[in-house]
């Protein structure tokens, strides 16, 4: 959704500053109650009128940046699994892989078993067949 624009913004803040309710006001330009009172707060507690458009938030990882770097750089065969374990944490797995694409580093899969019900495809001359692994 689009943010209102420094007009309409304005306009609101007027309406306010003539002594009308944040309810008249809000009914008036057929906005949320709440919407009002927070435009009113961000304008007495910061001085600002224009909307934010862009996001600042500092992700939940940030804090553990560096100890990922140092880790997946001893360890590089880390699953996500065992990156969570070292860490101690409780961020989830793909928070975890979202972290890693950001900071751009890279970890090398690996598979502690073979999954059941795999499919094995091989060549024979020249022809492809898939055979199921019977467990």
């Amino acid at each position: 959704m689009k943010p209102y624009s420094r007009e309409f913004r304005g306009q609101v803040l007027a309406a306010c500053d003539r002594g009308r309710s944040t309810r008249e006001v809000a009914t008036y330009f057929q906005v949320s109650e709440s919407w009002v009172r927070r435009i009113k707060q961000e304008r007495r507690e910061l001085n600002k009128v224009a909307p934010l458009l862009t996001r600042r938030r500092t992700p939940l990882w940030a804090p553990l940046a560096e100890r990922m770097r140092e880790l997946i750089r001893h360890k590089p065969d880390l699953t996500l699994r065992e990156l969570k374990a070292e860490l101690q944490t409780d961020l989830s797995v793909q928070t975890l892989c979202t972290a890693l694409q950001r900071l751009r580093l890279t970890i090398k899969k690996k598979f502690s078993s073979q999954r059941s019900g795999s499919v094995r495809m091989w060549r024979r001359s020249g022809k492809s067949c898939s055979v199921t692994s019977q467990i």
